[in-house]
């Protein structure tokens, strides 16, 4: 069951909104002039909060032990440990746990069920089922394989975005999970289009092998990725028929962004793209396909391929500058200044590209550490709900509350960014509807719902709940999937009707319910556990003695801004009074419920919200 906030905590959550839009913190000043200095702090400015920053941007966070451990590093082997992380090994991370639900049928899955039956009729089977040659509705096996790879395949995105969460909250390389996270925002595909999580599930592999690399060959990379090729029609980008998606996202979104390229650019980069296709999971170039005559792209005139278009862009000084403001905004800050911007993009280009000498940098500057920077980045849904995990010591992602749900209530979904712009980030992230549901989830994993039910595997069509039962009470599939009428009992059906059913090529409706069907039984199902941590061992381990030392733990493991001596009153009041003392160790043995609805309290805080 949902948690209901009440009016007056309505109230009080924009108020606390209002106050995270306009007045984050009151900046002290110290540090103030080290904003816009790219310049490497000294050694004797390293501490222990400066970790915690340089953890929390380049990672999820973590537990006050691996907050220590980079501090003890110092700083520059801290910002070493986090950026040239390949010594450290990642064998005991788990490979994806795959259900095994595609087969060959299913290999260049066409666009739609019409296409599908079309290419049934045209050849006698389609997605490796042959059609029936005589009998009831004869393309009805065909038809349900299809509607069961649709949904399949959502389910199946849905378990690889745990295995990616998993990952996100175990790997002792954080900065890669982070980059990885970074890149599917900047090549934003998703599963409604994409429709296979195979393809995803490869191009996540591919953001993580080239996460912090070199960008040419990410870019390069991903230009042949089948789930990039499948989403922007490479299909149809053929000689003499050009399609321009691939062209413009690629100088618009990925390189050279808005104002620094013209029309014509587009249309002649389109061209030396053309043939660029996929076979399954593979690249291929359709040489009869390929425009080999010249073109002309940025004042650039030969007979370029599409490799040869990424060397042309990658030129461009707008393309180092346009990459290195992205990388500031994720790591930095939203606001972004113009003057450290050309030194960073000097770093990217000067480089050749190779990203670790930038992201060194940046988290070695004055300007990554100035109090401007510091608790300045509002954190993304599956930001904030990783390093919740991360802070308190979790090994694995709980079922229970369900990690795509949770993100999506908040406004992201892992593997279905909203276009191909990915998703906006910032203040988009805190509507006040938004930050009700950031209330929510810290409240559903401290008290999980008794009554969770695993909606992955109820259909999104209430019409096929209705046809399952229908079905379950004897209807036949006539009965079944025609829609009720006027009262009309679906098993008193005429038999001209019937007889029509019969002869009809397939049932457009029974073939989804049967696809979610046989989705439901051959997907694995995701683990529905919860979380087990024991708050009061967690305080009384820090050294906490009374109430007021218990809350500054808690603020202080799961708090980059601190909260203001109001509410930390107000938190500590509010134990006091539940407890009926102020000695947590004469209180431990009823403290639980108290400290859970403190860190609940400290979690709905707008300081919450940033990193």
């Amino acid at each position: 069951m949902k948690f209901k906030w009440s009016n007056v905590t309505k109230i009080y959550l924009f108020l606390l909104l209002f106050s995270l839009l306009f007045s984050f913190k009151v900046l002290s000043k110290e540090n103030l002039d080290w904003y816009g200095d790219s310049n490497s702090i000294l050694n004797k400015d390293w501490d222990l909060s400066k970790a915690k920053h340089l953890l929390e941007r380049a990672g999820f966070g973590g537990t006050p032990e691996q907050i220590n451990f980079l501090f003890k590093l110092g700083l520059s082997k801290a910002v070493e440990h986090l950026v040239y992380y390949e010594n450290i090994s990642i064998d005991n991370m788990p490979k994806f746990d795959e259900s095994n639900i595609h087969d060959p049928g299913l290999i260049n899955f066409p666009p739609s069920r019409p296409a599908t039956t079309k290419l049934a009729k045209e050849n006698g089977e389609a997605l490796g089922i042959k059609v029936k040659e005589s009998g009831n509705r004869k393309l009805q096996p065909i038809v349900n394989k299809f509607f069961f790879w649709l949904r399949a395949s959502r389910l199946e995105t849905k378990r690889v975005a745990y295995w990616w969460a998993d990952r996100m909250i175990n790997s002792p390389r954080p900065l890669e999970e982070k980059m990885t996270l970074f890149w599917h925002n900047h090549f934003a595909n998703n599963e409604t289009k994409v429709r296979d999580y195979r393809k995803l599930l490869l191009q996540n592999k591919t953001f993580r092998l080239h996460a912090t690399g070199n960008f040419k060959k990410l870019i390069i990379a991903t230009a042949k990725d089948p789930a990039m090729l499948y989403f922007l029609d490479a299909g149809q980008n053929i000689k003499g028929s050009p399609n321009e998606n691939f062209a413009r996202e690629i100088m618009e979104l990925f390189t050279l962004g808005v104002g620094n390229y013209e029309e014509i650019d587009i249309r002649e980069a389109a061209r030396a793209f053309t043939g660029w296709n996929t076979n399954d999971l593979e690249f291929v170039v359709n040489k009869n396909h390929h425009d080999d005559d010249i073109k002309t792209i940025l004042n650039k005139t030969g007979n370029f391929s599409g490799e040869d278009v990424i060397d042309i862009l990658l030129a461009q000084d707008a393309t180092s500058r346009f990459i290195a403001t992205k990388i500031y905004k994720e790591f930095v800050n939203d606001k972004v200044n113009n003057d450290i911007i050309e030194d960073y993009a000097k770093i990217l280009k000067s480089n050749n590209y190779e990203l670790k000498p930038l992201l060194s940098a940046i988290f070695l500057s004055k300007d990554f550490y100035s109090q401007q920077n510091i608790g300045s980045h509002i954190k993304s849904p599956v930001e904030l709900v990783i390093s919740t995990y991360r802070k308190l010591g979790l090994k694995d992602t709980p079922g229970i509350p369900d990690f795509n749900q949770s993100t999506t209530a908040m406004g992201q979904t892992l593997f279905w960014p909203p276009t191909v712009a990915g998703w906006a980030g910032g203040r988009s992230w805190i509507t006040p509807a938004l930050l009700m549901e950031r209330g929510n989830f810290a409240r559903s994993f401290l008290y999980p719902d008794i009554d969770f039910i695993d909606k992955d595997f109820y259909s999104p069509d209430p019409k096929i709940i209705v046809m399952h039962k229908a079905i379950r009470e004897g209807s036949d599939i006539t009965s079944a999937t025609k829609s009720s009428n006027g009262g009309e009992s679906m098993m008193m059906m005429s038999e001209a009707n019937m007889m029509a059913d019969r002869d009809e090529d397939f049932n457009t409706r029974y073939g989804s319910y049967k696809g979610w069907q046989m989705a439901v039984s051959k997907v694995k199902p995701i683990v529905r556990n919860t979380i087990n941590i024991n708050f009061t061992k967690m305080v009384l381990n820090s050294g906490a003695k009374n109430t007021s030392e218990a809350i500054d733990y808690l603020i202080d493991r799961f708090l980059v801004v601190k909260l203001n001596d109001k509410k930390r009153e107000m938190i500590i009041s509010f134990v006091n009074n539940n407890l009926g003392t102020e000695n947590i160790i004469q209180a431990k043995t009823y403290l639980e419920d108290s400290l859970k609805m403190a860190l609940h309290l400290i979690m709905s805080q707008p300081e919450y919200q940033l990193g």
